[in-house]
């Protein structure tokens, strides 16, 4: 079965599920304390953000190598992200576990992405 190939960064899984991402670290970073509010919650939601947005630049680029390095971008955004998830847990500001989990089925996806943009036949 051939799958139609994506015409927007929208089109595709992984930006879908980086963007659900987003918006469930926004709402788990409300609980933060107001002190955070310049430190941590920035942060983490500005390095949230930024997985979805660089899978999004990255899908317009020309080159191989260019969506590869926007892709590794993500990455390296998303693992900021698994250490700050980590940092609330254990400061006590809310339970990251089913957060870790979007993380995770995300961090895949975006492996999987990665590896296909890199694969010759691609």
């Amino acid at each position: 079965m051939l799958r139609e190939k994506a015409k927007t960064f929208k089109d595709l899984i992984v930006w879908q599920k980086a963007h659900q991402l987003v918006l469930s670290i926004y709402i788990y970073s409300e609980k933060f304390p107001k002190s955070e509010i310049y430190g941590l919650t920035q942060q983490f939601r500005r390095a949230a953000i930024s997985v979805p947005a660089n899978i999004a630049e990255g899908f317009k680029k020309k080159t191989k190598a260019d969506k590869g390095r926007f892709m590794n971008i993500a990455q390296g955004s998303l693992e900021e992200c698994r250490y700050y998830l980590i940092l609330a847990d254990e400061l006590g500001y809310g339970n990251s576990e089913e957060l870790l989990s979007k993380l995770e089925e995300v961090s895949k996806l975006l492996n999987a992405y990665y590896g296909s943009i890199l694969t010759p036949d691609s």
